[in-house]
Parts: structure tokens; C-alpha cells; sequence
């Protein structure tokens, strides 16, 4: 039986924002769809891009996977198989929808950094898809100089999602169609980093190569994370 949870929902999509949407889906419906933003995010179900940015629709074209991981342009590479669904992703927003934007979501408490950077860590099926995905990680970790003798596991995840955000835009302009545009001054790479308790939201500088908050005052109730 179709879940109870998602009927109810789409009764209170209908009876609220579609009638509110309508005439915008129904313009969207006749001229397609042209966001200027593109979001790579995480699978992970507290982390929405649509609902952080608050987005219409129509205004992002997103694609998430396991990690918000991006894998380097390497056609035929075995690591991530004959399937690219991520690059496929980036091939069409950028060179079909012509984003201007694409931004490289990573958040706080993330399940695919927990899993590389805990060893002990088994496969959950004799596939092992998370575990040859997630291998994507490795230079994160290498840029990060490894868990620090006395630092706590929860800390050195925070630090590997910070770098996996870094290590994902150099593998974008890996893709030589990005980094032209990117040259040219057509298209804009971001990082950016949310975390689920406090929804502090951090953006990459990138001349200091620091994630700072993306607005100067938070509401009072929301308590700001340590940059690290």
C-alpha cells in the first residue's frame, strides 16, 4: 500500500501550495524549466536544499547522492563503475539548463564520512555500493592530515565533511567543459556546509579558503557552530 504519510502529504500540497504554485507550475509546464542554480547535496533526509534555500519551484536543479561527493571527470573510471549519474547531473545543468551556479552541499553529522572514517565499519550487502562509493573520500582525508591523536571521532567527521566539500569543487573543474566556463566567468563554483541542530548554514570563502556563516545575525534561538 502506497504510504499513508505521502497521500496526506500531497492532500496538503494540493489544498496549500499548488493552489497558491498553480499558475508557476503551469508556466513551468509550458517553457521547461531554467534555474540558474544547481546543488549538489546528500542523500541524507534532514538535509532538503529546497527547504534550507526555501526555493520555489523551478529556481534549482538538484542532484544528491551518498556524501554530496563529486567523482573526478575520469570517463572509464572503474571506481565508480559504468553507471555516472552524478556527471551525467552536472553534464546536462551545465551544458543544457546553462546554470551559473554550482554549489557543493555538505552538512554536519554525515553518515558517509562516519562510515570512511570508521574502519570497523562492515559492508551492508555483499555489494558493498556505499563502501566503493565513499572511497571518493580518500583525498578529503589526505587533505585533512588524517585524525588527530587526541581528537574525537564526531570532530574529525566535521573536518572530513569541510574537506570533502573542498575536494568535490576541485573535482568539478576536473570536468573540462566546467572549468572553462568557470574561466570564462560564466559559471561560479560554491561550497557550502549546513549544520542539521543549530541550521547554521557556512559558505567557502574562496581567496581564504575558510567556511564562514552566510548571514551575519542568526535568530536567537539558533546557536553558531564552531568554524573549523
Amino acid at each position: 500500500m502506497f504510504p499513508a504519510q505521502l497521500t496526506d502529504g500531497y492532500r496538503a500540497f494540493l489544498d496549500d501550495r499548488f493552489i497558491r504554485e498553480q499558475e508557476r507550475f503551469e508556466d513551468l509546464a509550458k517553457s521547461g524549466q531554467k534555474p540558474q542554480v544547481m546543488i549538489i547535496g546528500c542523500c541524507d533526509s534532514r538535509v532538503s536544499p529546497e527547504t534550507i534555500f526555501n526555493a520555489r519551484p523551478g529556481e534549482m536543479f538538484v542532484a544528491r547522492n551518498v556524501g554530496a561527493l563529486i567523482p573526478p571527470y575520469e570517463p572509464d573510471n572503474e571506481l565508480a563503475g559504468t553507471h555516472h549519474g552524478t556527471s551525467a547531473a552536472l553534464e546536462f545543468a551545465v551544458e543544457a539548463l546553462k546554470v551559473e551556479h554550482i554549489v557543493v552541499l555538505g552538512h554536519a553529522r554525515c553518515g558517509a564520512m562516519r562510515a570512511f572514517a570508521d574502519d570497523a565499519t562492515e559492508p551492508l550487502s555483499p555489494g558493498d555500493f556505499i563502501g566503493r562509493w565513499i572511497r571518493l573520500v580518500l583525498p578529503a582525508a589526505e587533505r585533512t592530515g588524517g585524525r588527530g591523536v587526541h581528537e574525537t571521532l564526531t570532530v574529525y567527521i566535521e573536518r572530513l565533511a569541510l574537506a570533502s566539500v573542498e575536494s568535490s569543487i576541485s573535482n568539478l573543474r576536473s570536468f573540462p567543459w566546467i572549468k572553462q566556463l568557470e574561466d570564462e566567468g560564466k559559471l561560479q563554483l560554491h561550497g557550502a556546509y549546513f549544520d542539521v541542530a543549530t541550521g547554521v548554514l557556512m559558505v567557502l570563502e574562496p581567496d581564504t579558503g575558510h567556511f564562514v556563516p552566510a548571514v551575519a545575525t542568526m535568530p536567537k534561538r539558533v546557536s553558531m557552530i564552531r568554524c573549523v
